[in-house]
């Protein structure tokens, strides 16, 4: 078999025929125009020597200087005619407009309109975008540099780099290129890229964009490796359709399993907005079958009230995903929804429409119940705050589930509720009172299941707290600190609920918010009975000045004065404790460089823990961070997790992570590389491992270089980098990370 690089090395010398400089896709919301400052005021002159005639002409000899508002040129000599606004400089010339520098041997400039020619001239330009911004500057040299107007710039046998004086790692060298400021593009004609003094890419033409805005043509490729599928390489094509659309074609060879096509396209407008990829490949050569993938995206605005979405995925087969993804997030899913919603609020009530079906990838050693669809499901929500002194409040629901072998058939909720909120200074009491009604019709039912069932039972509950403020010193700083205990009581009968279907129904997660909530499950198919009584506290410590939270402490517990009777199913069993397990939990800023998060589940009545979770970050400064992290949810979860960015020391860095299940004796996911700043540019090389199924792995090997204010090179690892290490910072990030169609994420 050949070699993938050498397949696609003839793509390489064309690649730069156009966006050469796009490091990624750009967003859809371009800057608005920049116009540039006109030269005004008065001309100045100075010199050891001047001579000429008045209103005329003036020849400066001898550290010769002029000056026009923000143009300054140095010379040995010059020569300035009024009529035509024109300097004629020789010797050492110097020139400083807005921010660029130019030094060479000859001038001729028209001052105001910037319009001239320098000769065997270096440089040094401030990449100023349409929107004004110039943290980028690029120098170099250049034959001639013909001036065109403000902030256009045509030079001859130039080079360019955004390295600082005296570093040359790596340079552009093209005969011709066009820099235009106000269009915010660059355009090169027969030149090479140049790292290291080894010419990575010919370039016979290139169009390119100064600060990755939007422009047509090829992005860089990205290059690859995973163990399931080796080599892969990535040469997308960028199409700028309009101010609001784009279309990206990207193919995507894989050198163990062949070519694979996708594109994308993305469009935005004042009341819609969406995404739709699409990828295929002909001919998978492991699986030998033709694989395909789409997800389509769409959220409308129909007015004010009225919005909508569509929501639609689909892939060929169950191992899609955990072939050709290189990331876990992606790879561990297992459902994938098509749905769609239409959405009124009204204000004081909300009403929705709905469509909802699943395809389930299956895991052949761990095999998934499908979900049930929604076809269709519809809710009309209803809250009036104050209402004679009273809040009302009415949750109500019509869903038809479907299913290709279970139980199906459809459900009516309607739960009208009232309460009444008294509140004073520091202190709080809400009774509620609510009556909850539910009927279902059934088809393809069990023998000894009726086809219509119904369910009512009334629900109330008392909700009270109060609030302490006292001011407090901490090794030597003032803080506020609250206590606020908090008592929640509930109580709803018991009704038998064996016989009605489980449609969307589950154990809620015990946690703090849960054990205020009505119902300990999800869904609507089983209502728990209640006789209970929750108590809870939370301290905080707060800014003083400001308010801010620093740190958070919350425990609670729930008592129970009745045995639990509704259960899931008859394989759940159900409660006869009296108090429930203890919940704690701990978070917030311990100090200038540690943050922390813990929480925990303790059972009292068998002395261990349910469940516990900690976290703890420390960041000194950018781009130095560890996290240390544990996780343990008893008979399911037992891991550890280590992350950390770190300077090792000239201008290298080290990142790496370390999620290690205990429980399992297996690894989740690791991920360890490096990344080198030399200035102007960064390399990275990262490889990553993680568990994509149940005793299947994947690997990816990221190599990148990054040339600053220009292009990055290689495979993209800095998602991954963001994902698995929290707190990452890029090691060039000088300003907020512009990511390409930010309204979505």
């Amino acid at each position: 078999m050949k070699s993938p690089m050498r397949k696609i090395a003839p793509v390489l010398v064309l690649l730069f025929c156009a966006a050469a400089a796009e490091g990624q896709e750009p967003g859809l919301r371009p800057p608005a125009a920049r116009k540039s400052e006109v030269p005004s005021g008065p001309v100045t002159i100075s010199a050891d020597r001047m001579e000429g005639i008045a209103n005329k002409e003036t020849s400066a000899i001898g550290n010769a200087e002029l000056r026009q508002g923000n143009v300054s040129i140095n010379a040995d000599q010059l020569l300035y005619i009024y009529a035509t606004d024109e300097v004629q400089a020789s010797g050492s010339v110097r020139v400083a407009r807005d921010g660029d520098r130019m030094t060479g041997t000859g001038l001729r400039l028209r001052v105001r309109d910037n319009i001239g020619q320098f000769d065997r001239a270096d440089y040094t330009f401030a990449l100023r975008s349409r929107a004004g911004y110039s943290a980028v500057r690029a120098r170099g040299t250049a034959d001639v540099i013909k001036l065109k107007g403000d902030d256009k710039y045509h030079l001859e046998n130039a080079t360019l780099t955004t390295c600082g004086p005296g570093n040359d790692d790596w340079y552009l060298k093209v005969g011709e290129l066009d820099l235009d400021m106000t269009r915010d593009v660059g355009e090169a004609r027969r030149g090479r890229l140049v790292f290291k003094e080894v010419p990575l890419v010919y370039m016979p033409w290139a169009d390119f964009s100064l600060h990755n805005q939007r422009k047509s043509g090829f992005l860089p490729p990205t290059v690859g490796s995973t163990g399931k599928s080796g080599v892969e390489i990535s040469t997308p094509y960028y199409l700028n359709l309009a101010p609001n659309r784009d279309l990206t074609i990207a193919p995507r060879e894989f050198s163990k399993r062949g070519l694979q096509m996708t594109a994308q396209f993305r469009y935005i407008d004042e009341t819609y907005d969406g995404d739709a990829r699409f990828e295929r490949m002909g001919n998978d050569r492991i699986r030998n079958i033709d694989r395909f993938a789409t997800t389509i995206q769409h959220n409308q605005r129909f007015s004010s009230n009225l919005n909508g979405y569509i929501n639609i995925n689909k892939v060929s087969d169950d191992n899609y995903f955990r072939d050709l993804s290189s990331r876990i997030n992606i790879t561990s899913q297992t459902t994938l929804p098509r749905d769609g919603m239409l959405n009124y609020n009204g204000g004081w009530y909300v009403a929705t429409a709905r469509a909802q079906r699943f395809q389930t990838l299956q895991d052949p050693l761990n095999p998934l119940v499908e979900p049930y669809g929604r076809l269709p499901q519809f809710t009309f929500n209803a809250n009036r705050q104050y209402v004679g002194g009273v809040d009302l409040g009415l949750n109500s629901e019509f869903v038809k589930f479907s299913h290709p072998t279970s139980v199906i058939g459809s459900r009516t909720t309607f739960y009208p509720s009232a309460s009444l909120p008294l509140i004073g200074a520091g202190a709080y009491v809400t009774p509620k009172l609510g009556f909850h009604s539910t009927s279902y019709s059934l088809t393809r039912n069990p023998l000894d299941t009726p086809e219509t069932l119904h369910r009512a039972l009334p629900i109330a509950s008392v909700d009270s707290g109060l609030t302490f403020e006292r001011d407090s010193a901490f090794l030597g700083q003032n803080f506020r600190q609250t206590l606020e205990p908090r008592m929640y009581y509930l109580h709803v009968p018991y009704r038998d609920q064996s016989k009605i279907p489980l449609f969307d129904t589950g154990l809620a997660d015990f946690n703090y918010a849960q054990v205020f909530s009505e119902n300990l499950f999800n869904g609507g198919d089983r209502i728990a009975d209640a006789n209970q009584l929750t108590i809870a506290a939370t301290t905080r410590i707060l800014a003083p000045s400001s308010g801010q939270e620093i740190l958070k402490a919350t425990v609670g517990q729930r008592h129970y004065f009745q045995n639990q009777q509704v259960a899931l199913n008859d394989a759940t069993p159900t409660r006869t404790d009296k108090t429930s397990d203890f919940l704690a939990a701990v978070s917030g800023r311990v100090s200038r460089q540690w943050t922390l998060d813990s929480a925990l589940q303790f059972n009292p009545h068998r002395n261990y823990f349910d469940r516990l979770g900690i976290g703890a970050r420390y960041q000194p400064e950018s781009a130095k961070v560890l996290n240390l992290g544990y996780r343990f949810t008893r008979d399911s979860l037992n891991q550890v997790d280590i992350s950390a960015q770190w300077p090792l020391g000239g201008g290298w860095s080290g990142v790496g992570r370390y999620n290690y299940s205990m429980r399992d004796s297996r690894l989740v996911e690791s991920l360890g590389g490096f990344e080198y700043n030399a200035g102007c540019w960064i390399g990275r090389i990262v490889v990553q491992r993680f568990a994509a199924a149940t005793g299947n792995f994947t690997s990816a090997v990221f190599v990148q270089l990054e040339l600053n204010g220009f292009s990055r090179i290689g495979s993209n690892p800095l998602e991954t980098l963001k994902r698995n290490i929290p707190g990452y910072s890029r090691l060039n990030q000088t300003r907020p990370d512009s990511r390409p169609f930010d309204f979505y994420e």
